[in-house]
């Protein structure tokens, strides 16, 4: 199944993520049109949200912080996330993450 905000690269995926901050908890909250939606816990200041991020999706995707890279989007709630893993495909990213599947129309 495709994932419009998810899309494999060569050695890795592409994330569209859309980042609320400053949340009870970091969480997968949805999907909206072409983006993953994620609160996150930490404030949007001095880049700790970036930081947290990364950190969070190493850690769910099972890959090193270093592999994990935000390609645009530092200073706005709209990032592109490039992950370089060679195991790593769409699908996985979406069971890793706990992607809630939209219901089949």
């Amino acid at each position: 199944m495709t994932q419009p905000w998810c899309t494999a690269l060569p050695g890795g995926v592409r994330l569209a993520v859309q980042i609320t901050a400053n949340a009870k908890k970091t969480e997968v909250t949805g999907v909206q049109g072409d983006v993953l939606k994620l609160r996150l816990q930490a404030q949007p200041i001095e880049g700790k949200a970036n930081q947290a991020l990364v950190k969070w999706l190493a850690k769910a995707l099972g890959v090193s912080r270093g592999a994990v890279a935000i390609t645009h989007g530092h200073t706005n709630q709209r990032k592109l996330i490039e992950v370089k893993s060679p195991t790593l495909a769409v699908e996985g990213v979406a069971l890793a993450l706990n992607v809630p599947t939209p219901p089949y129309e």
